[in-house]
């Protein structure tokens, strides 16, 4: 009877580790530690007259 409940217990353990790397991963995706965001510098320029 040990042996059924153990199979079961390491199923829900696998899983819930399968979502915790994988909540992991994303949150050092997103924050561009594994390079998933890149961040870009834009460069606006303006050119500032008076006429007369």
């Amino acid at each position: 009877m040990a042996d059924e409940n153990g199979t079961g217990n390491n199923l829900i353990w696998a899983i819930a580790m399968i979502i915790i790397v994988a909540i992991i991963a994303g949150a050092l995706y997103y924050s561009g530690f594994l390079g998933g965001t890149k961040k870009t510098t834009e460069e606006i320029k303006i050119n500032v007259g008076t006429t007369r």
